[in-house]
């Protein structure tokens, strides 16, 4: 089953179909909704199930995206993927990214994020309750986030997670030259939503190797390729310091998927993970030649890949029925 980003272009992730167009072709049905946040931020989450409803469902998937990501774009089409697989799919734009407010690409602080997933994954899962199960699916710093809900709530997230180019620890090749990462509390402290050139390059040039998809990403009207702020840059650090502390604690089933030649997340990272994470069931794939963002790869090699996903999301969905 090829996946939708085959269809795309520079332009839009749904090529030349309108959206509408777009889900009635993978027959899929997309619904959308807000919650307004204790903060009060509006918050933008949407849905995507299979049409019909002829068919029992194979499971729900929470999709999480990553920084400077959002729902609605090239992370919409591998919901589809899901969905028209037999999967119910549910996204959430993070504060600052995407359709949800906020202050552009902003997270001094991940904690209301994890809170705001989980507002957002609770009626979710209330509509598709137990024993359907549910996975969790993080793409960079979603997999950062996907591992933190797991840890925060692990009887609600134990059927498993699928983490793609998962942030767990930034590349060597993009962190920036002594000293200027040493500095940066004192950047955040001062100011703190200014944009800091804190990495070797931006992160859409490292992330995708197709020159076109590459062009798709940085298409959306919601994203920009401006240098993270201050305190965010200084908060993802904290995040994947807490992380590696804290890999023996990770319980559930674990399919680990990255670029071999990813250089904004480590792979190295992500093979420590796999080798201490306390999961007795753990899989992982490194692609030699890969870059972080696997989709953004040749179609070929997208098919590889989302096909070891699929392959694995439905067979612990159906041990998870048995």
């Amino acid at each position: 089953m090829a996946h939708p980003v085959a269809e795309a272009d520079e332009k839009s992730p749904f090529g030349r179909l309108t959206a509408e167009e777009f889900y009635a072709r993978h027959g899929v049905v997309n619904s959308s909704s807000t919650f307004v946040n204790p903060r009060g931020l509006r918050i933008f989450t949407q849905r995507w199930v299979p049409a019909g409803g002829d068919a029992p469902l194979l499971g729900a998937i929470a999709v999480v995206h990553g920084f400077t990501g959002e729902s609605s774009w090239m992370v919409q089409l591998t919901a589809v993927h899901f969905a028209k697989a037999g999967f119910a799919v549910a996204a959430v734009d993070h504060q600052g990214h995407g359709l949800s407010e906020g202050l552009q690409d902003h997270i001094p602080d991940i904690v209301p994020v994890l809170e705001d997933c989980e507002a957002a994954f609770a009626p979710f899962r209330a509509d598709y309750p137990p024993p359907l199960p549910c996975f969790l699916y993080g793409e960079s710093l979603g997999g950062a986030i996907a591992l933190l809900l797991h840890l925060r709530d692990k009887e609600r997230w134990r059927d498993g997670a699928v983490l793609n180019g998962a942030f767990c620890g930034v590349s060597p090749r993009f962190m920036p030259p002594w000293p200027l990462e040493h500095l940066l509390w004192a950047a955040a402290a001062v100011a703190p939503t200014w944009r800091l050139a804190f990495t070797r390059g931006n992160i859409p040039d490292r992330s995708f190797k197709v020159p076109w998809k590459r062009a798709l990403a940085v298409a959306s009207p919601r994203r920009t390729t401006a240098p993270p702020r201050a305190a965010t840059a200084l908060e993802l650090l904290r995040v994947s310091r807490e992380l590696q502390s804290r890999f023996e604690e990770v319980e559930l089933p674990l399919l680990v998927v990255h670029g071999g030649e990813d250089t904004v997340c480590d792979p190295g990272c992500a093979e420590e993970l796999h080798r201490r994470a306390g999961s007795k069931d753990k899989t992982l794939r490194v692609y030699p030649g890969m870059w972080h963002q696997l989709v953004g790869e040749s179609d070929e090699d997208v098919e590889k890949v989302f096909g070891h996903i699929l392959d694995w999301l439905k067979s612990h969905a159906a041990n998870a029925r048995q």
